[in-house]
């Protein structure tokens, strides 16, 4: 047996060695460390199972060969490949002898003990990696093939020397301590840099595949075509892996046989988790650009976060690189897409994340057989790795901190967990709560009712506060979108709930929005904030009564939802009344029951027509009062135009003596006045109420209206205690109907029956004020002083038995003394100066006081 002879130089020359490991080539350089100042030559051949060496000095030359009873045994073998040169093989039957050197060149000696030591590691079996044999490929190459010169002897390196980036005795492990790490950004600002190389990279692929070329070498060259640097090719091969081959399901899952050869992968466009590294690797040699296939567990496809992982074989591999003067992680596999085992389907997702990530970010869901492939500082353990919550890669591509819990399972505390997560920016949350089959300890079907969660949203982040219905065991999902974007919410964390025992408390309102507070795109619809914080449950008075404003950047519409396990439709309709003002939207809430409420606010723009209401907030309330009557809740019939408004100010109104929706009468008499700027707006007043016992006058009675030039004065006298809804309405000449322009919520709570003002007439107008009397019933036989002003009269008389006429005072008031006599009516008339003709401008009722009210 004859073993290729090799000459080197030791001054600072770059010796090669050409190995194959399973039918792969590598190349490998190094510089010999001696003394540079020394020239020497050194001669290494295998003669009758003698291995032989020879040393030569500029001043003289130095030769061993000689047997030992202690040589070392290895097995080497000749076997031709494609390139015609020799290899090593292990398994060789013919032990071959490696003669030591004098102790006096000690640097030789050195340099053939590492050489023995690399041939015996790749003797050695493995005793962690389970993978299959074609995922076993690695290589830590130096130079490109076609650099080499070619001459009749190969230049030999020694394995063992240690390479940049690899520790010296341990091949193809770093060396660079993780505590000298630079930072992803150093290496590369962002993936945006790549969007040439990436580009370039896909459409290739399709060129490729399309010409049927499938040789991992020449597709490597091709895709990195005009690749200005190592990382550029790095990302040009990782583009490739991740759009042209497809995770291997059927073969994963045993149906068909594993995908594993190279040529095989890019022949079918699939293969499983080795077949994405050993072609990885591949490609990445024949650039030259060192990179290890790394065997270890992943929280994938198959993972039980309640089994440990000690018990079973590690089950996935991925990619380290030597770029950029450090080691990196990478997993094209994770990169291409993901696996649905619902479908039993992979569905392509790019996720860039997987390419060139921080170790300490890889490792929560990666943990190599060999620990220093985590790349960290101080290495965990593998119970930390499967204590460690479950983050996937849209977790830190939103720049996610989980705060609470930090590790993956939790114990409820008095039947309650909380859980924490803070955000770099405005994100859109949600979660599944799903509990685990007792027997089997699979998770149910089923979600959890919403009601077991109280998921608060601001633009830090998100508190979420679980009450498991009963014990047992959950599993918890967190989901979250950039507030704003379309699309479905991503998953980004897992943890698993245990709840030993509940309290007894009770029951919460289902919340299909499961935000509680505002919602996280709130702003993007013109809501800035809130009066209240909507984290916690907002404790409601013992009046059973609250306010809850929204304030707004642009004018919007609103409409509420208030629900209640013991509350019905028609009721909550009667517990809302809405106020909407340009800069704020107002919801007064009643709650008539004990317990807790959700109230859930949907806006659009207020000149969007028919648009789309969305969910601005929704808050929980709790009510510990026992409970109201139904005649104090709101009027059934109110509009959504409650209180001075956007409607009150586009007819031109303004200056209201009262700005709320709801004006409570102690006395049972209000006056609500405000100004009017347009002349010719005519103004109608209505008074609404549910009465259990009817009134003797229409309950347009009791509301009167006073205009002068631009001050318009409502005045409301209830008959009796209760809530009343007061609406007005407008309307300008020419246009026939009258337009609701707001509703007024009206609490009288006087038990003494209010008096109905006089009957208006028509004639009764703008200029036209009643001073006295302001009641419309009067008693018989009385005499009444009456004090009224009417604009542009030139005659004001009462007629009842008989007419009086009223005499205009230096104020230009109309005033005099009547007589009621035994009229049942009494009729307060004026002559206006465009017409001669008399007009009835109200009535008075005579009537006798005690025995018909």
């Amino acid at each position: 047996m004859s073993f290729t002879t090799a000459k080197a130089q030791t001054d600072q020359q770059p010796i090669t060695t050409k190995t194959s490991n399973r039918g792969h080539q590598s190349e490998k350089t190094a510089t010999d460390s001696n003394n540079d100042t020394q020239k020497q030559n050194f001669d290494f051949k295998v003669e009758n199972g003698v291995v032989k060496y020879k040393l030569q000095n500029v001043s003289g030359s130095h030769e061993n060969s000689m047997r030992d009873e202690n040589s070392t045994k290895v097995c080497l073998a000749n076997k031709s490949n494609r390139g015609g040169s020799q290899s090593v093989e292990q398994n060789d039957p013919k032990p071959l002898t490696i003669v030591p050197i004098q102790e006096n060149a000690v640097s030789h000696k050195v340099l053939l003990e590492n050489f023995e030591g690399k041939l015996c590691e790749e003797q050695r079996p493995s005793t962690k990696r389970q993978l299959s044999a074609e995922s076993a490929a690695k290589s830590v190459s130096v130079r490109k093939r076609s650099t080499v010169k070619k001459s009749q002897e190969e230049i030999v390196k020694p394995l063992s020397v240690a390479s940049p980036g690899t520790q010296s005795g341990r091949p193809y492990l770093p060396a660079v301590s993780s505590s000298q790490r630079k930072p992803r950004k150093l290496l590369l600002s962002s993936t945006d840099i790549f969007n040439k190389v990436d580009t370039f990279s896909i459409k290739k692929g399709k060129e490729l595949r399309e010409l049927e070329v499938f040789d991992a070498q020449k597709i490597a060259c091709a895709v990195t075509e005009g690749s200005r640097n190592d990382l550029e090719k790095l990302r040009a091969i990782w583009i490739w892996l991740c759009h042209n081959i497809e995770y291997d399901l059927e073969g994963y899952l045993g149906i068909s046989q594993k995908i594993c050869s190279s040529d095989e992968v890019i022949r079918k466009g699939k293969g499983v988790c080795s077949g994405y590294s050993s072609l990885c690797v591949e490609m990445c040699r024949e650039l030259a650009i060192e990179c290890v296939g790394v065997s270890g567990y992943s929280k994938g496809i198959g993972y039980k976060a309640r089994h440990s992982l000690a018990e079973k074989r590690s089950d996935h591999e991925w990619n380290a690189v030597f770029v950029g003067g450090q080691w990196w992680l990478l997993d094209a596999c994770w990169g291409a897409g993901t696996v649905d085992m619902k479908s039993k389907t992979f569905v392509k997702r790019y996720d860039d994340f997987y390419f060139l990530t921080e170790p300490s970010e890889f490792i929560n869901s990666h943990f190599p057989d060999d620990e220093t492939w985590q790349l960290l500082t101080t290495p965990i353990s593998m119970e930390e790795f499967e204590m460690r919550p479950l983050k996937t890669s849209a977790f830190y591509q939103f720049g996610l901190t989980l705060t609470q819990p930090t590790q993956y399972k939790t114990i409820t505390d008095d039947g309650e967990a909380i859980v924490s997560v803070r955000s770099s920016r405005p994100l859109t949350f949600s979660y599944e709560l799903r509990q685990q089959d007792p027997e089997t300890g699979t998770l149910k079907q089923e979600e959890v009712d919403s009601s077991c969660g109280l998921l608060s949203v601001t633009q830090q982040g998100m508190k979420l506060r679980l009450l498991p219905p009963e014990p047992g065991a959950y599993e918890v999902k967190l989901f979250a979108r950039r507030e704003g974007e379309p699309g479905v919410l991503r998953w980004v964390c897992s943890l698993e709930l245990e709840c030993p025992s509940i309290q007894k408390r009770q029951a919460l309102p289902d919340n299909p929005y499961l935000n509680w507070g505002l919602a996280a795109g709130s702003s993007a619809l013109g809501v800035k904030g809130c009066s209240i914080a909507g984290e916690e449950a907002v404790e409601v008075g013992e009046g059973g009564e609250c306010k809850v404003i929204l304030h707004t950047t642009r004018p919007l519409m609103m409409v509420c939802e208030l629900t209640h396990h013991e509350l019905d439709a028609a009721t909550a309709k009667r517990c809302l009344a809405l106020q909407i003002t340009a800069e704020q939207l107002v919801c007064n809430v009643l709650c008539p029951y004990k317990g807790f409420y959700r109230l859930s606010v949907f806006v659009r723009d207020y000149d969007s027509g028919s648009g789309t209401f969305q969910n601005a907030g929704n808050y929980l309330l709790h009510c510990q009062s026992q409970g109201l009557n139904p005649n104090v809740l709101y009027p059934a019939d109110l509009g959504l135009w409650c209180g001075p408004g956007m409607r009150t100010q586009e007819a031109g109104l303004s200056h209201f003596s009262h700005t709320g929706a709801i004006v409570n009468a102690p006395q049972g008499r209000c006056n609500i006045t405000f100004h009017s700027a347009t002349p010719d707006l005519q103004i109608h007043a209505v008074l609404c109420a549910e009465l259990h016992e009817e009134a003797h006058f229409p309950l347009s009675r009791y509301v009167l209206l006073t205009f002068t030039e631009t001050k318009v004065t409502v005045s409301v006298c209830a008959p009796r205690a209760g809530v009343y809804r007061l609406a007005l309405y407008g309307r300008k000449p020419p246009e026939q109907d009258y337009m609701s322009l707001c509703d007024f919520i009206i609490r009288s709570v006087c038990e003494k029956p209010g008096d109905p003002f006089p009957g208006v007439y028509s004639a009764w107008g703008r200029g036209c004020v009643l001073l006295e009397p302001r009641t419309g019933v009067l008693g018989p036989q009385r005499s009444v002083s009456f004090r009224v002003r009417v604009s542009g009269a030139q005659r004001v008389c009462v007629v009842g038995e008989k007419r009086t006429d009223l005499k205009m005072n230096k104020s230009r008031v109309w005033e005099g003394e009547a007589v009621t006599g035994n009229a049942t009516q009494l009729k307060l008339a004026a002559v206006i100066k465009e017409s001669n003709d008399m007009h009835v401008l109200m009535t008075f009722d005579v009537l006798n006081l005690e025995n018909e009210l």
